[in-house]
């Protein structure tokens, strides 16, 4: 189990970003973790990747733990060695070099070879495309050719927890779709633990077990993911519904975030 306990993290010995948050993403399950942008969800990522410090972050009280081991205080390097693999917000593929170098670049912590030839293979499986474009150059894939191999390239380290950020950011529905039932298969198929920071609550907790909503650096609501989707808060503020269940305006959808009852 990935657990956050009550950290909080600190830029530039002088900004506080998150205030005591708390998770649990278990084994095996999809963990939702929703807000707004600047609620600071990338920034619970990235102090558990370890990458806060590339920014003049750290955590300064709480920890950061996998399976009772503590990760704040490792390298990112460390962090990925201990089964922890982020893929980041933005598609960041490296352009010049092919699907299949991208994939082996995200192998580099593996050293059987013939291990990473078998994960190579079970990407292409994962994604028919990426095996039609294997020594296309990735800069030359669409978005969401992208996106998949991102993911991709982050299984290829075979890690116990997925750390993705906003994996359906800019993308087509049709394409949304497909990606997001790789995040099902990721947990039904190959057990892995999945923490999701997304924006799109409806998509989030339409395949997460389990939910949190941050904001502004504190997480202020959590539960099950059928719960959630329930709750009428998150209905209002995320789904734009109101009570009866029709779709709300943006202006409406403004108002009630100004009176918020979680942080009432």
């Amino acid at each position: 189990m990935l657990a956050l306990n009550n950290i909080e993290v600190v830029y530039d010995h002088a900004i506080l970003v998150l205030r005591g948050v708390s998770l649990q993403a278990k084994e095996g399950q999809i963990t939702a973790l929703l807000g707004a942008n600047g609620a600071g969800k990338t920034t619970t990522l990235k102090a558990i990747s370890g990458l806060l410090r590339s920014e003049r972050g750290e955590v300064t009280k709480g920890s950061v733990e996998l399976d009772g081991d503590r990760l704040d205080r490792l390298l990112p390097h460390e962090v990925v060695g201990r089964g922890v693999v982020q893929v980041f917000e933005g598609r960041r593929v490296f352009e010049t070099l092919t699907v299949e170098e991208n994939l082996t670049a995200g192998a580099h912590s593996r050293s059987d070879r013939r291990a990473v030839r078998d994960g190579i293979e079970r990407i292409f499986s994962t994604f028919p495309v990426l095996e039609e474009r294997r020594h296309l150059s990735a800069g030359y894939l669409s978005g969401g050719e992208q996106q998949m191999l991102v993911i991709g390239r982050a299984l290829m380290s075979d890690p116990k927890v997925v750390l993705l950020d906003e994996p359906s950011l800019g993308l087509a529905p049709q394409i949304i779709e497909e990606i997001f039932d790789v995040i099902r298969r990721l947990k039904q198929e190959q057990h892995r633990t999945v923490l999701l920071v997304e924006q799109n609550a409806s998509l989030a907790l339409g395949i997460a077990d389990h939910g949190y909503v941050m904001e502004n650096g504190r997480i202020v609501l959590d539960g099950p993911a059928a719960t959630l989707r329930e709750n009428s808060d998150i209905k209002e503020f995320y789904l734009g519904l109101n009570e009866a269940g029709t779709r709300k305006s943006y202006r409406d959808v403004k108002h009630y975030r100004r009176r918020k009852r979680w942080l009432g």
